[in-house]
């Protein structure tokens, strides 16, 4: 019986630590994927308009996008980088803000505006099957700022961008 009692008491305690191990938090990895920087704004020219973005261009930026935000100032907004033209669908999943969600071409030209409704997860999917950029800006801020259909977003501009956040513009545009 003694034998029994040292048996059970060593697999409590390693079952015990075990749990205790498995509860705590693990250390954030260091790198890219870790999105420790802080909000930084870019300025994009779509034709001649100046407009203020973050830039989401790696995939947990992307995953997040304006999740949890209350409200944008007008004229800013987010911009979406992508390393090949796909069809694209952005929902609103956790995103309070109302917004307008532009669709550019590898070629930088804006090709769709789009309506987004706060929390819709049904999604708002391009008709073009080769988007590469994607600006979300306050709804109707695209109207408000007079950018049309047909307007083209400066590719120089993206370049410098996704140069100051230390990735290679190559591995985003093919130009």
């Amino acid at each position: 019986m003694n034998k029994f009692k040292k048996v059970l008491n060593f697999h409590f305690f390693a079952g015990t630590l075990l749990l205790v191990l498995s509860c705590t938090e693990a250390e954030p990895k260091k790198g890219e994927n870790n999105m420790t920087h802080k909000k930084e704004f870019f300025t994009f020219h779509i034709g001649k308009t100046p407009i203020l973005a973050e830039l989401a261009i790696l995939p947990k930026e992307r995953e997040k996008g304006l999740m949890f935000r209350d409200k944008l100032k007008p004229g800013t907004g987010m911009l979406f980088i992508f390393k090949s033209a796909t069809p694209q669908k952005f929902w609103m999943k956790n995103t309070r803000i109302p917004l307008d969600i532009g669709y550019f071409s590898s070629n930088g030209a804006l090709k769709e505006i789009h309506a987004a409704k706060p929390f819709d997860l049904s999604g708002v999917p391009s008709r073009s099957k080769k988007i590469q950029f994607v600006l979300e800006l306050n709804l109707n801020d695209f109207r408000g700022q007079d950018l049309k259909i047909g307007d083209r977003i400066s590719l120089e501009d993206i370049r410098i961008a996704i140069r100051k956040r230390g990735l290679d513009p190559k591995d985003y545009l093919t130009d």
